[in-house]
């Protein structure tokens, strides 16, 4: 760029800023006093007609203050109903056919089908921990979901 155009380009954001200026401090807005001042009543009728609600920030923390209590109330309702309420366990019983040729997880899968274990994986591998994985008996067993898993593998296990 050559000086003159520098000079061009400098005098051009002057005059921009001037410009700018001028209507900043002489154009229409609340500077010049043109504006409708509103109060504070007017402002929240104005907005209330668009919809809006307006509360002061006392107002707001004591509405929130009174939505927690009902919620803390109605907690405390809930636990009371619970705790009139007879805790009932259920317990499942079923009749375990084991076959020859059964595995662990076989008899697992049966027994987590009739809710008398979680886990028909971690049935196997306590089977296996105990080293009785071989010694499956056939027959007829009834087990119940009271029993261990300790006691359910001397059942039906050698």
């Amino acid at each position: 760029m050559t000086s003159k155009s520098m000079r061009s380009f400098a005098g051009g954001l002057i005059v921009a800023a001037g410009l700018c200026g001028a209507v900043y401090f002489f154009g229409p807005g609340e500077a010049t006093g043109t504006s409708e001042k509103l109060s504070e009543d007017d402002m929240k009728e104005s907005l209330a007609s668009k919809g809006y609600v307006i509360h002061s920030e006392k107002e707001w923390e004591d509405q929130i203050a009174e939505e927690q209590s009902i919620k803390d109330k109605a907690e405390a309702e809930k636990e009371t109903e619970k705790e009139k309420e007879p805790t009932e366990k259920i317990i499942y019983r079923t009749v375990l056919k084991v076959s020859k040729g059964s595995t662990s997880i076989d008899v697992g899968k049966t027994l987590q089908k009739a809710k008398v274990i979680k886990n028909a994986n971690e049935f196997s591998d306590e089977v296996e921990k105990k080293g009785k994985a071989n010694g499956l008996r056939p027959g007829t067993y009834e087990v119940d979901s009271e029993m261990t898993t300790d006691k359910i593998i001397s059942i039906i296990f050698k």
